[in-house]
């Protein structure tokens, strides 16, 4: 009898190589006689390249070619959008013109026999500018511009949402709270830096890239050269960390192919760490104002909402910036809008939990704030505003599980023993804050196809265009392929990161394992149905001695009816503990309790660390990460490592506690799942803001809460 594998805390089988050093990233494959591309990068937010001159760089040592606008081929720059991509506006043409459009953007590229050589070339191209009037600062910029909000799901919703009358119930409720909350721009880091390595056979092209999505950076070269798709083959087994980062085509893409077709030799792009704060997307900087009313028992009244983030003006990005405040919480009355401020910056992108992120900390901060008006207990508040079904939506749940992790994570917290006062607990001279947030995220599920594989020797092998960023797509894939099988999971062999396997959607929204998962699933019934069939046994290797020859079968998932029918979202409670020094306004998290309700858990040990790293990117958003962007000319002043501040070993608290609950959900998707990877995040930086208004007394409404803003 085989032993099922699906909810089994399998190690990573990745985990050998990477710790070994044997896992490929991008820029490390050795592709012979390869070359190294260096971008040149504008001064200026906005305005017109007047003039280049190259000829220095030219004659430098080890140069191939230098490309501008002004010799670069003209590329057709075909329609094309992918899932990931903004609705609204066109993404640059790089090299194709003289316009510039943001700090940062690529006006050049220098290709060279060495890295080394080709840095120090692009030193030597000398541009000038003819500047414009750009919009660079956030403060002063008018968002008045509506937006068409996109979520994860692909629901395009409109900018404004109206339930009851939120105005009247505002200005006549019992008890009223009406504050702003700002988020600054965040900029992905993760510990791979962006990279392409292209190289050209005839009209085919392979390019071994950072990816979160195989199949788009295929379309959309292919866009861009005017070839067709599968004439572009794109590689991405590994990839160091991502957080949304890799889900778009950036520029440097079209530049390491671009540069490879001029060099006549493959050309490797690898962006550094600067570059990475103009090359790349980032979590935009958002400003909400978020106003509650309620009665003097807790229910509440009105919810208002008024948000808005920044973009480019090239493109409107935009995110689920309003989605949480229409159904999180039970109330009659619900306004809600999202606009947009156009600037002279570059494009943002998905970070982890994008909009969810953003809108639960301003949401969950005003709830807190409203329990503080009330005299009332945060828990209590959000319990008696439990709704039974989305209100927004007018359709129940498949599943929420709220009411259980309020229960369990408390309890787990040791809530009951919280002094409601602020500044009342103390550890010596420390100030003792404990605070908690709601979590939601939706529960996404895209079309995905995989093909399967059994040998003769009863092993199988599974394929699909799927990316593992780090949650464990290697591991919990093989397990769901050996379990559908029938076969030990050493038996089972699972490839990802091509984009000649079946295709997938992009590896973010926490749809992978719904979408990836359920279509390996199917693919693995459907070839082990055919085997015992065809080989005429109950014993699957038996089978396939007899057969003697492989069988294979590709199946695809989708959506299906219940989507229509239920409101389908993971849910969670996060408690949080913080120290405040009184004198030095230092704050460390010492406990952070996070129960979830996020359907059937595959691998409970990769789930345990998707939630681990959710909570140490909240502990970033609250109280370290900023993007410093100077007023005067967009440019970030503290594009490094060394002053834009993550969290390291030392700031992760030494408790970290993580609660999966069961639940089954038959609705939402083949295999029960919902995801875990943006959900971790959420509520996380409010729990932590809230603890330390209950340490200090002083609400923090700007992050990150850095000392002087408690001092």
């Amino acid at each position: 009898m085989n032993v099922a594998t699906i909810g089994q805390p399998i190690s990573r089988i990745d985990g050998h190589k990477k710790v070994t050093g044997h896992a490929t990233y991008a820029a490390e494959f050795a592709v012979p006689d390869e070359a190294y591309g260096v971008i040149v990068r504008s001064t200026v937010p906005k305005g017109r390249v007047t003039t280049i001159d190259s000829a220095a760089a030219e004659a430098a040592p080890g140069v191939i070619a230098v490309l501008t606008h002004v010799n670069a081929p003209k590329l057709p720059y075909r329609p094309h959008k992918g899932f990931t991509d903004p609705d609204v506006g066109e993404r640059l043409h790089v090299l194709q013109d003289d316009r510039i459009d943001h700090q940062g953007q690529p006006v050049g590229l220098v290709v060279a026999d060495t890295l080394e050589q080709a840095v120090h070339a692009a030193s030597l191209v000398d541009v000038t500018y003819a500047a414009e009037p750009a919009i660079v600062d956030v403060a002063r910029v008018d968002p008045a511009r509506p937006t068409v909000q996109k979520t994860d799901q692909g629901e395009r919703r409109p900018s404004e949402s109206r339930r009851g009358d939120a105005q009247h119930a505002l200005a006549t409720a019992e008890v009223r709270v009406d504050r702003t909350y700002v988020i600054p721009r965040e900029n992905h880091n993760p510990m791979e830096l962006h990279a392409t390595i292209a190289a050209w056979d005839g009209d085919r092209l392979t390019l071994w890239d950072k990816s979160q999505w195989v199949s788009n950076v295929a379309e959309e070269i292919a866009a861009v050269f005017g070839i067709p798709a599968g004439n572009i083959q794109v590689i991405s087994p590994f990839v160091g960390g991502a957080f949304g980062s890799a889900l778009r085509t950036w520029p440097h893409v079209t530049l390491a192919a671009l540069g490879a077709r001029v060099a006549g030799r493959p050309v490797k792009v690898m962006l550094s760490r600067r570059e990475m704060y103009y090359g790349t997307g980032y979590r935009p900087h958002t400003v909400q104002r978020v106003a509650l009313g309620a009665s003097r028992e807790g229910r509440l009244t009105a919810t208002i909402q008024d948000a808005w983030q920044e973009t480019s003006t090239y493109e409107e990005y935009s995110e689920a910036l309003t989605s949480a405040t229409r159904f999180l919480h039970s109330c009659p009355n619900v306004y809600t809008r999202h606009r947009l401020a156009p600037m002279n910056v570059h494009t943002p992108t998905y970070m982890r939990a994008p909009g969810e992120v953003s809108n639960v900390f301003a949401l969950e901060s005003a709830m807190d704030e409203l329990a503080v008006a009330l005299g009332m207990d945060p828990v209590e508040l959000r319990l008696r505003n439990e709704p039974a079904r989305d209100e927004f939506k007018n359709l129940p749940f498949s599943s929420r599980s709220t009411r259980e992790c309020y229960r369990v994570a408390a309890e787990r917290f040791g809530w009951s023993r919280r002094t409601s006062e602020p500044r009342s607990m103390r550890d010596g001279r420390l100030l003792i804050g404990w605070g908690m947030a709601t979590a939601t995220y939706p529960m996404n599920f895209a079309p995905a196809s995989a093909m399967a594989r059994l040998l003769p020797d009863g092993s199988a092998e599974v394929m699909s265009a799927a990316s593992d960023m780090g949650p464990g797509t290697w591991t919990s894939m093989t397990q769901v392929a050996a379990d559908a099988l029938g076969l030990p999971i050493e038996r089972v062999k699972f490839m990802l990161g091509d984009s000649r396997f079946p295709k997938t959607p992009p590896h973010g929204g926490s749809m992978t394992m719904a979408s990836v998962g359920s279509a390996v699933q199917a693919a693995c019934l459907q070839i082990r149905e055919q085997a015992l069939a065809r080989g005429g046994s109950n014993d699957l290797t038996e089978a396939m001695q007899r057969i003697g020859q492989p069988i294979e079968g590709t199946a695809s998932a989708k959506p299906g009816a219940d989507g229509k029918r239920f409101s389908m979202h993971a849910f969670g409670a996060v408690f949080a503990e913080v120290a405040v020094d009184p004198d030095l306004g230092e704050t460390r998290v010492r406990r952070i309790v996070g129960a979830y309700g996020a359907g059937r858990i595959v691998n409970p040990k990769t789930t345990h660390s998707q939630c681990i790293g959710g909570m140490i990117g909240g502990i970033g958003m609250a109280l370290m990460e900023h993007s410093v962007v100077d007023p005067r000319n967009g440019r970030v002043a503290n594009a490094n490592l060394a002053e834009y501040a993550v969290p390291v070993h030392a700031d992760a608290p030494p408790v970290m506690d993580v609660i999966l609950l069961e639940e089954n959900d038959p609705h939402v998707n083949p295999l029960g799942v919902k995801g875990v990877g943006e959900i971790a995040i959420v509520g996380v930086a409010s729990a932590i803001t809230n603890a330390v208004f209950h340490a200090t007394g002083k609400r923090i409404r700007e992050l990150p809460v850095t000392p002087d803003k408690l001092l």
